[in-house]
């Protein structure tokens, strides 16, 4: 995996659940020689590519011990500043090669970026584009978060691939079994995320955000995340916290105590978003900062996220707004936790049947 953050929690929670549901034990690798921490965490053992060369993590694949599959979660920036690792897909040609026996599965979180012509995304999107190609080649099982992602990927191998399976993320800061209704928690909006996408929200959407906090009266809005530069004290006498950094089981406790979540994340790509996932997963009213009419993985506008001509009204419609978090919670239900554990032990299980 890339390092410990976002896509390290989901590695680290996927396998957590793999050894609760399924004794299945994990050996982590993670692709980014300066990260520090212990070759221990959670009882899963730890090591790091001391350098990102192909030779570096062919060493490290030969220091585990009786591995029969390897299972890679890719997204090209998790690897390499431009997005283009050739160095990962070398070192694993390099030890699938000598090692016959090993199946890999590659859990695409990303395929490749694009960009207008003066980013490097666009200059190097070919690149990106074959490294997936070439990975695609090297995996015996292929999963991903996205729908589009998949058929992209099964045109990359046609007669190799009949189905690729499609699971949005999970959250990566708890799941409530038995949450509780809107009318029993504290009328509190949750803007969550990284600092470029809050930002963003404070620049843009500040007139949506007053409407939201009229509609949902609302009483604190609370932000989560690494410090902004500059943060609002107040949304229409409505006062900002500033949580910061939280451990999950903060942020969980927050949500299962709110009443709705903002984003404005491009709702083509909510099934990759943990944002999302979370607030789903809470029970919270998902609510957009910008209109949408495509339906992507399961999702309809409107109706399991708000949309904004849903409280750009005076008129209160609680009833409405229930709906919608009941239905975001019932979506995640699909793909939770411990449904995507027991697809991947599924696609494990298939892989060592087939071993000869």
């Amino acid at each position: 995996m890339p390092a410990v953050d976002g896509l390290g929690d989901y590695a680290l929670s996927l396998s957590r659940q793999l050894r609760s549901d399924f004794d299945i034990e994990t050996h982590f690798i993670i692709g980014d020689p300066t990260w520090v921490g212990n070759n221990k965490l959670e009882g899963f053992n730890v090591a790091k590519v001391t350098t990102c060369s192909a030779k570096a993590l062919f060493d490290q694949l030969a220091r585990v011990h009786s591995v029969k599959i390897i299972l890679l979660h890719y997204v090209g920036y998790g690897y390499a500043k431009r997005g283009c690792p050739f160095w990962l897909v070398e070192g694993l040609k390099s030890w699938i090669r000598q090692h016959s026996e090993i199946n890999l599965i590659t859990m695409f979180h990303e395929v490749s970026a694009s960009g207008p012509v003066w980013t490097s995304a666009f200059w190097l999107s070919t690149s990106q584009r074959n490294l997936a190609i070439r990975l695609v080649g090297l995996s015996n099982r292929i999963l991903t978060n996205r729908r589009s992602y998949a058929e992209l990927l099964q045109s990359y191998a046609p007669e190799r691939l009949a189905t690729i399976p499609s699971l949005p993320v999970f959250s990566n800061v708890g799941e409530l079994q038995n949450p509780s209704s809107l009318s029993e928690r504290t009328r509190r909006l949750v803007i969550f995320g990284g600092s470029s996408k809050r930002s963003q929200v404070y620049k843009d959407s500040l007139e949506q955000i007053q409407k939201i906090c009229r509609h949902l009266n609302i009483q604190q809005i609370f932000d989560i995340g690494p410090a902004l530069d500059s943060l609002p004290a107040e949304i229409s006498n409505v006062p900002i916290t500033a949580a910061g950094c939280l451990s999950s089981e903060e942020i969980s406790a927050i949500l299962s105590d709110s009443i709705a979540g903002f984003f404005n994340y491009h709702p083509a790509f909510l099934g990759k978003s943990g944002i999302f996932a979370a607030y789903c997963a809470h029970r919270v009213i998902p609510i957009s900062a910008t209109m949408a009419f495509l339906t992507e993985e399961g999702l309809q506008p409107g109706k399991h996220y708000a949309l904004p001509d849903q409280y750009n009204t005076e008129k209160k419609n609680m009833a409405l707004m229930q709906a919608i978090a009941d239905h975001a919670y019932a979506w995640y239900k699909l793909h939770n936790l411990s449904a995507q554990a027991k697809a991947y032990y599924t696609l494990l299980s298939d892989l060592e049947l087939a071993q000869p």
